[in-house]
């Protein structure tokens, strides 16, 4: 008598993939996005699964989706199984050339949109079977979907301790201050942190690390009004600026890269530099695309 189970029973990729996918985005509305879907499809893919095996792994309810502790260690098994089908997928494909087919790169909102221009057309002059799947979100998030195998990296900025994730620092990224074109700091020769105490300083929203990355390395505080009006993206807080709102500390990366650009505003350095935070690739300790993970994170070394 077999032991092979009927094929009935066996999970499909596809639902797999709806699975890891709702663990991801919390939401079937969002994971169905996420992968390309309907909601009603995803939702029925979720349920054919629980119908195959046997058990309830989603609870649907008025917050979201939540995995049951049946669903919790499906999906921590379904995302292996996947991994290991898109190794082997990649290593047919590439027959072990590094950097060949689909490699799916996260990265965080305050680096992307200034590092990315750059990048990419280096990482295709040097890696012209890349297929790069792009991800933007915040660094929990990206990390999260490091560990459930849904990204093979993630550029983020360092330090950042998590338990299974590995990094390697790309360059270290320098805080400018920025303040309206007519503001008496702008004119100073000497700034350094303390001239920032009296300001209203304005910062990103909860849930950016730059945010605590900035107060850290100048030793500030925020004030009752930073804490009230918190932008959600550097774009955004530098036109706050503009408009007379208050002052703010720019990642040199991104002033570099323009997001001050057009606005009536002024950049200045400290005296003496500032370094809050390094610029990084990070990835799952061990996983399948380690020695990738360190090759690009080489290659984009060499943009600074």
């Amino acid at each position: 008598m077999s032991d092979r189970l009927p094929s009935s029973s066996m999970p499909t990729l596809r639902q797999l993939q709806f699975l890891t996918a709702v663990r991801a985005e919390g939401s079937f509305v969002a994971a169905a996005e996420a992968v390309g879907v309907t909601q009603p499809t995803l939702s029925a893919g979720i349920k054919d699964l629980e119908t195959a095996l046997g058990v309830v792994l989603v609870e649907r309810g008025r917050l979201g989706a939540v995995l049951t502790p049946a669903g919790e260690d499906a999906v921590e098994r379904a995302a292996r199984a996947l991994s290991e089908v898109e190794e082997l997928v990649r290593a047919a494909q590439g027959a072990g050339e590094p950097l060949a087919g689909a490699f799916k790169l996260g990265a965080i909102p305050t680096i992307a949109p200034f590092l990315l221009p750059k990048a990419l057309p280096l990482l295709r002059k040097r890696f012209p079977k890349l297929r790069l799947l792009m991800r933007e979100d915040l660094t929990g998030r990206l990390i999260e979907q490091l560990r459930m195998r849904t990204l093979d990296a993630a550029v983020i900025a360092l330090p950042y301790e998590a338990a299974g994730i590995a990094s390697m620092p790309i360059a270290d990224d320098e805080f400018l201050v920025l303040t309206p074109d007519d503001h008496p700091l702008a004119k100073r020769n000497d700034l350094a942190p303390e001239h920032l105490q009296s300001e209203e300083l304005l910062l990103l929203e909860d849930g950016h690390c730059l945010r605590d990355q900035a107060l850290s390395a100048c030793k500030l505080t925020p004030s009752r009004r930073s804490a009230e009006v918190g932008a959600t993206s550097l774009h955004t807080l530098v036109q706050m600026v503009a408009g007379g709102m208050g002052v703010t500390l720019l990642p040199k990366i991104a002033a570099e890269g323009g997001a001050a650009a057009g606005a009536h505003v002024a950049i200045r350095q400290f005296a003496q530099p500032v370094f809050g935070r390094s610029i990084g690739i990070a990835w799952r300790e061990g996983g399948p695309r380690e020695e990738e993970a360190r090759l690009l994170a080489g290659v984009l070394r060499e943009l600074f």
